[in-house]
């Protein structure tokens, strides 16, 4: 009888954990990507439903949208605490942390199932949301889950379930690995990077079996042509940049709350804020037609495949739609209404160049004001271009999403996520 020597079970051990670990990051992935593909097909049919309560009335936004906003944050006050807003930022901050029960609080499977209803309820309602955001919250509460027996591995877990729900929610797998380098760790961290991939890959294989090969915003390959065409990348980079930094700097100084009168009733009634928030939000939706409501993906398409012009009040009107619904404190994301918003903005600016294909422009606006919310520029060009499909355009969007990040740098010096990400990290601490 042969016996195996200490050194060779030692080598033999590690093979099977390493085996382990990446069977584990697979799994996960498969799991992520059914997850974002059963998200987005509820999703549609919760915006279908509010669309079919408008046909009945458009009045009827008045009174649902605000009562669902208030129903919202009751739930996620009483039931789902953590679960409010993206989701991005509780992702990041978990990495942060390093005790287990904290990182719990921000991901887990409760808060992973909080997360898609109440996502759901916004739709339901009208919200100004998107589902992308929450994706990337569920996934890393996903993986966070499947590896609570391996601690060391958790931070790795966590940045690969919300780089899978990225690429699963928009089928793009690149920008799903950027966004995870970029934005989630702001550092390629070498020991992992090849399990994250392979988590990309089994959620977007996953997502492609279930929904087949599409590519988000259709296809756009026209390209900007004369010379003159080339002044709308400034126009639109400055414009996109200005108004995303707004966004983000209103969105974290309500999130720090203020000592003033208004802050103190915010924190006091936060029912009643929500309240006035889907008001404000229904009254945007009267104003614009019913077309802000919802994450705006419908209104998009139809431009860049049609070039059909959106509303020129398309752009504004998002803005402020999709500010109320982000301050309310309901759960939902901004990276579509982020989208739709720029598209709006590009829109505006087309309207000064008579004789240049729309889709170009939208595309300008749609990367320009996206990179100045979350200032992370590769990840905004790379999901644009994939998104759309339009290579041609690859070098005009990379231009305008550089001047809208230095643009929103001038107005909020810090990037949305980590500066929203401090807040859970610093509560969590202090609990």
């Amino acid at each position: 009888m042969t016996l195996i020597s200490p050194r060779r079970k030692r080598r033999l051990k590690l093979i099977s954990a390493r085996w382990q670990r990446r069977v584990l990051f697979v799994a996960g992935g498969l799991v992520v990507g059914a997850a974002a593909v059963a998200l987005a097909k509820l999703a549609d049919e919760a915006q279908l439903a509010f669309s079919w309560l408008l046909s009945l009335s458009r009045y009827a936004a008045l009174l649902v949208t605000p009562a669902g906003f208030a129903l919202s944050v009751y739930l996620t006050r009483r039931f789902f605490p953590n679960a409010q807003g993206s989701g991005i930022p509780q992702a990041i901050a978990a990495r942060h942390l390093s005790d287990t029960r904290a990182r719990n609080a921000l991901v887990s499977i409760r808060i992973a199932i909080g997360k898609i209803v109440l996502t759901l309820l916004g739709l339901l309602c009208g919200a100004s949301v998107g589902r992308e955001g929450p994706t990337v919250q569920v996934g890393a509460s996903i993986m966070f889950a499947l590896g609570r027996l391996s601690p060391r591995r958790q931070p790795g877990l966590i940045l690969a379930g919300a780089a899978a729900g990225v690429a699963a929610a928009f089928n793009t797998p690149l920008a799903g690995i950027v966004f995870g380098i970029e934005e989630m760790s702001r550092a390629f961290e070498t020991r992992t990077s090849s399990l994250i991939i392979a988590t990309v890959i089994a959620a977007g294989l996953t997502s492609l079996a279930l929904m087949g090969n599409y590519t988000y915003f259709g296809s756009t390959p026209i390209a900007l042509s004369r010379g003159a065409d080339w002044l709308a990348i400034p126009l639109c980079g400055v414009l996109g940049g200005a108004m995303g930094g707004l966004f983000s700097r209103i969105l974290i100084t309500l999130a720090r709350g203020s000592a003033g009168p208004a802050g103190q009733a915010i924190k006091r009634y936060p029912l009643v804020f929500a309240l006035l928030c889907g008001f404000a939000v229904a009254l945007c939706g009267l104003i614009s037609g019913d077309t802000i409501y919802g994450t705006g993906y419908a209104q998009v398409k139809a431009a860049l495949e049609t070039g059909t012009p959106l509303p020129q009040n398309f752009g504004l009107l998002k803005f402020l739609a999709t500010t109320f619904a982000a301050i309310s404190g309901i759960p939902g994301g901004i990276f579509a209404p982020s989208l739709a918003v720029g598209a709006g903005l590009g829109a505006n600016v087309a309207s000064l160049f008579h004789d240049t294909p729309l889709a170009p422009i939208l595309l300008l606006g749609m990367v320009s004001y996206f990179a100045g919310v979350v200032q992370a520029p590769i990840t905004a060009f790379v999901i644009v271009t994939e998104m759309t499909d339009n290579h041609a355009m690859v070098v005009p969007v990379m231009m305008a999403s550089l001047i809208a990040y230095g643009t929103s740098r001038l107005i909020c010096e810090e990037g949305l996520y980590h500066a929203l990400a401090k807040g859970f990290v610093a509560k969590a601490e202090q609990g």
